[in-house]
């Protein structure tokens, strides 16, 4: 089971896990800089996408050998990004990298019906990894990015989504949180009812986890509340997972852990998707966007 981010990069190492990124409109620092990391401890084989004379200007001012990747020089943003997907629709890549190109751009080439990496009727969800030096271990959350409200069937989904991820880490059988603001049933709050439904699901094995909820955050990873509240349940201060009921919540409790938390690090990058596509924001830093790439590599099926 791995706890940090130091013993993912240490595990990709002794399991001798190389795969092949492709980086759409890869011309930024922060972009070139993540995947010269990540190239020189060797999980990954980089292409970048992007205009050659951008790339050639940056590796020349950080001093990075601009031979450790391969070029597919094109100067149109658009064309770039749409060329980067095409490439790993057909093959030629395990995984996808937004560099400095918008969100929007990126996501409307992945959800390209022709040459796309959404599957038909398929669901298009986020998932973060947090590692925060006052919990145990890592902790995956969803879905802070990209869905803003989802009904009951794409909770399912998600669930699915983001006990995978954290099975891909070493973890057996997840330990699973439906969050809510209360761990009481209260028929006032759709997101308790879900979650006692997600959480029976999950103890008949229609979603492959150890769950509980609702459950509120304070008992779904701080042991000190589950035993003043005198709560009973295998996963109450011990959670991997935490499901979220919204884009405000989980987005909320992402950015507090970036914001005000010393010592956190963090990934995360999109599932649902053919290959893991990172979804970095253009403004994270250069170790937001290594650990993300370390993490979509190990979850690459």
């Amino acid at each position: 089971m791995i706890k940090n981010f130091t013993e993912l990069f240490a595990e990709l190492k002794a399991k001798g896990i190389c795969k092949k990124m492709i980086a759409a409109w890869g011309v930024d620092s922060h972009t070139i800089e993540a995947a010269s990391l990540a190239t020189d401890q060797g999980f990954v084989k980089v292409t970048l996408v992007g205009d050659k004379d951008l790339i050639a200007k940056v590796c020349d001012e950080c001093k990075i050998d601009i031979a450790k990747f391969e070029i597919v020089d094109i100067k149109d943003e658009l064309k770039a990004v749409a060329e980067a997907v095409r490439m790993v629709h057909d093959g030629e890549g395990d995984v996808l990298m937004k560099g400095l190109c918008s969100t929007d751009k990126f996501l409307r080439a992945i959800l390209n019906k022709e040459v796309g990496l959404l599957p038909p009727k398929g669901l298009l969800s986020h998932v973060g990894v947090i590692e925060n030096p006052n919990y145990h271990k890592l902790i995956f959350i969803t879905d802070m990015a990209v869905i803003p409200a989802p009904d009951f069937r794409q909770k399912v989904k998600m669930a699915g989504f983001v006990t995978g991820v954290a099975r891909s880490f070493g973890i057996a059988m997840p330990k699973i949180a439906f969050i809510a603001a209360s761990e009481q049933m209260l028929d006032s709050m759709p997101a308790c009812i879900e979650g006692a439904m997600l959480a029976k699901m999950c103890d008949r094995g229609q979603i492959k986890a150890i769950g509980d909820g609702p459950l509120a955050l304070d008992v779904a990873i701080d042991e000190e509340s589950v035993q003043i509240k005198k709560l009973s349940s295998p996963v109450a201060g011990d959670a991997d997972c935490l499901l979220f009921p919204n884009i405000e919540s989980a987005n909320v409790f992402w950015k507090t852990n970036s914001k005000l938390a010393v010592g956190v690090r963090q990934a995360g990058f999109l599932v649902g998707t053919k290959v893991p596509c990172i979804l970095a924001s253009r403004a994270d830093s250069v170790d937001v966007k290594l650990n993300s790439i370390a993490s979509a590599v190990m979850s690459v099926k």
